[in-house]
């Protein structure tokens, strides 16, 4: 059952929905992983969709919502500022927690891409998210932007972009960079891309992604839970960085590079993924019900 939400964030109302599985009996409180949709992106996107659907069908309540300034929520258009997405990130564990249907120490977190580094970040930060799941991560801005703009002529751009947007924030100015001159993506793969995605943001989401370091928190998620997801070949987050955060991270640790499928590893094609992620689940972030099942009884 989905209920549309209003989440509260320094000042604005977030738009989200709250999935309630069907076998939840009533009053009784589920475990709840909220889903953070990518870059610019919003809460109807394929990924969130898809992952909100197995949560919620292996009876987790699932909370998506529109960053601000992306979807309905408010907030200026396709301004993704990291640490803002955060902390709407840590509103909406708040929001949860105020809910019957959820049991509030019972909280994790899931994102893809641009939202995977979010989520981390989160998870470093913020004791009460209980589990957290990374799709396609990145957790080091500079390090990312330099790999994906790997030739010399490549880097070059990106930095001439760069000093252009800062000399214009100086004068109190700002300027709108295209997707694309932030992060190249294949031309085989921007239909991947979710209806309804910014194609433009302004200059300072792209030193906000430069400065923004997951791997200085991920050693701070143990003893919780992280599981790491990554294409092993990845040609718009570079793989490397899941290994890199996987090598600063703390146990229980798992990383999961899987072949055969490029940057949008979330997909109805991806059963491999699908089945990793729920017995990761089934380990890590159990049900209730399983967890308190008796021995030799069957979840």
């Amino acid at each position: 059952m989905e209920h549309q939400v209003t989440i509260p964030s320094d000042g604005l109302k977030l738009s989200g929905v709250l999935q309630v599985p069907d076998q939840r009996a009533a009053n009784e409180p589920r475990p709840a992983i909220i889903v953070l949709h990518g870059f610019g992106s919003n809460k109807d996107d394929g990924m969130v969709m898809l992952a909100s659907r197995l949560f919620e069908r292996l009876g987790y309540v699932v909370l998506r919502f529109d960053m601000r300034g992306c979807g309905q929520s408010e907030g200026q258009r396709a301004r993704v500022i990291c640490l803002e997405q955060v902390a709407d990130t840590r509103n909406a564990i708040s929001f949860l927690q105020t809910r019957s249907e959820v049991q509030s120490d019972a909280i994790a977190v899931m994102g893809h891409s641009f939202g995977a580094a979010v989520a981390v970040y989160t998870a470093g930060v913020d004791e009460r998210v209980a589990a957290c799941i990374s799709s396609g991560g990145w957790g080091d801005g500079e390090a990312k932007f330099r790999a994906q703009h790997a030739s010399p002529e490549a880097w070059q751009r990106f930095q001439d972009m760069r000093a252009e947007g800062q000399a214009k924030l100086a004068k109190g100015e700002s300027m709108n960079v295209s997707r694309f001159d932030i992060v190249p993506i294949p031309v085989a793969l921007r239909s991947g891309l979710p209806p309804g995605s910014f194609m433009e943001f302004p200059f300072e989401v792209v030193e906000s992604m430069v400065h923004f370091r997951p791997i200085d928190v991920v050693g701070q998620i143990a003893p919780r839970p992280l599981m790491l997801l990554h294409p092993a070949v990845d040609s718009v987050t570079p793989t490397q960085q899941s290994i890199d955060m996987f090598s600063k991270a703390k146990m229980p640790t798992d990383l999961h590079l899987v072949a055969g499928i490029d940057h949008f590893i979330f997909s109805d094609d991806s059963t491999l993924t699908l089945n990793l992620v729920q017995s990761w689940l089934n380990k890590f972030f159990p049900l209730q019900n399983k967890a308190e099942a008796p021995a030799g009884a069957h979840a």
